[in-house]
């Protein structure tokens, strides 16, 4: 009994060693991966034995002048996966095992991983982190990444999109909240054989400071395969922003520069833009590394077009001239069926217009009034439909119109300023009225002139008589015959 205890008290005298894994206890098929195991300067001799049904052990040399030993594997399997323990060997007889390492090798797709409602939340607000994949997966782990590495397990369920997915509830949430979180996923009866790791995802807690701005030099209406810069800037003086995407997982980041104004932004490129570009953005702000963020800047919608094979047309009533302060509607059109049309104008400031779809005359329709319309309505326009199962992606480009607003009206007229003056047709139809009447009227003036000259000479006709009688009287005389006398 007396050599058992002894033996007893030696290995209880003697250090735990210490096991863990390069890169990490989470290593990529076929890629290699580096096992330590610290015991003492006196270990003599270590020993790396991995959980099973048949214990696998490893009898491991010790590095000259050093208390590690190391195993290597070049090429990491699926069979290395598993749970491992060390010992080391000292002249006071064996240690006690070192606390597990789980090697885990992934092999399966990624999965993906969201936050509820949204990456970005406010101080003291809960958030669920949702890990999901096609793969028939019975457990997801979440794993949040830094100094203190923390995971947590839950088994999954299928979601009514056919998904197999785990909800892990986060928070509350404070300012000193800056983790980044992978998931993966596992089969039951593989808990050692993991799916590769999903995106990062860094939640976002957003503070009360002011609002930056955001916007895009080339238009929210971009094609396949453009350049597309999104800016966020801000008078405040943040020392960077980050971009975040309704929907997106990814919050990138970018350092603020300083301009001479005193303004700093910074400039998100998506190169080259694709379909999946395509959603409402907002920015935020931030004065240091540890201070909390802005408030969200304005939503920004990208719109993409080209993703719906039809091309409706674009018309406008009454001709693409009118006069300033017409009532005037551009007519968007489309055979293939649209949820919404959007009409945009070139070089505009603001977003495009949208309106609901109507179907009319065997056409899906939208009708864009303008009225009264002004010098500013001048410009060149094209509509877009776009379906309800995605409203940022566009179908192609309408046939430019070009819009031209005359000031035809105001000069013939200064004095009118109706919202129902007339077209450029109308005043055509005017001029040949006013040639009309006064036709007329010269006719008229001709015909009083006529009568005027006859009425004069008739005047003219007494005067005559009286010197006819007159000569007479003087040289033969003349009786006035009275009416009785006629008898």
């Amino acid at each position: 009994m007396t050599p058992i205890l002894t033996t007893l008290l030696c290995f209880e005298n003697l250090l735990k060693p210490i096991l863990w894994a390069e890169p990490g206890p989470v290593i990529i098929w076929k890629k290699p991966v580096t096992i330590w195991c610290q015991g003492t300067l006196e270990a003599q001799e270590y020993r790396l034995d991995k959980e099973g049904n048949s214990m696998l052990r490893h009898m491991l040399k010790t590095l000259e002048s050093e208390n590690k030993a190391k195993f290597s594997i070049p090429s990491m399997m699926w069979e290395h996966a598993g749970r491992y323990h060390c010992y080391y060997q000292s002249p006071a007889g064996w240690s006690e095992p070192s606390d597990p390492l789980e090697l885990v090798v992934t092999a399966y797709s990624r999965p993906s991983l969201s936050a509820l409602p949204s990456p970005v939340v406010t101080s003291g607000v809960n958030v669920t982190l949702r890990c999901a994949s096609r793969l028939g997966l019975g457990r997801f782990t979440l794993i949040e990444e830094g100094d203190h590495r923390l995971s947590w397990t839950l088994d999954s369920h299928q979601h009514n999109h056919g998904k197999f997915q785990a909800l892990f509830p986060v928070g509350p949430l404070t300012f000193s909240n800056r983790g980044t979180f992978r998931c993966y996923g596992y089969e039951n009866n593989t808990p050692y054989v993991w799916s590769e790791p999903s995106d990062p995802l860094q939640l976002l807690v957003s503070g009360v400071s002011r609002k930056p701005s955001l916007l895009t030099l080339q238009g929210p209406v971009v094609a396949p395969g453009e350049n597309l810069t999104l800016q966020c800037g801000s008078d405040v003086g943040y020392i960077r922003y980050a971009l975040y995407k309704e929907g997106g997982d990814g919050l990138p980041q970018r350092p603020g520069q300083q301009s001479q104004a005193g303004l700093s932004q910074a400039s998100f490129t998506l190169n080259p833009v694709r379909g999946s570009h395509g959603g409402q953005y907002r920015c935020y702000g931030a004065h240091n590394v540890s201070s909390k963020w802005s408030a969200p800047s304005d939503p920004l919608d990208i719109l993409i077009t080209g993703q719906i094979p039809d091309r409706p047309s674009l018309s406008v009533q009454l001709g693409p001239t009118v006069a300033s302060g017409e009532k005037v509607t551009l007519l968007c059109q489309s055979w293939g069926p649209m949820f919404t049309f959007l009409l945009a104008k070139e070089g505009a400031a603001h977003p495009p217009l949208r309106l609901r779809s109507t179907y009319r005359a065997q056409q899906y329709q939208a009708e864009f009034p303008m009225s009264p319309v002004t010098s500013a309505h001048a410009g060149t326009y094209r509509c877009y439909g776009s379906r309800s199962s995605d409203p940022y992606l566009l179908s192609h480009s309408s046939e430019p119109l070009e819009l031209v607003v005359s000031e035809a009206t105001e000069t013939l007229n200064p004095a009118q300023n109706k919202s129902d003056s007339k077209t450029a047709p109308h005043l055509q139809d005017y001029t040949v009225e006013n040639l009309i009447r006064m036709g007329i009227a010269g006719l008229v003036l001709v015909f009083l002139g006529i009568l005027l000259f006859e009425a004069q000479q008739s005047q003219r006709s007494p005067t005559r008589c009286s010197q006819e009688v007159n000569s007479r009287e003087d040289n033969a005389p003349f009786r006035v015959v009275e009416p009785w006398e006629q008898i």
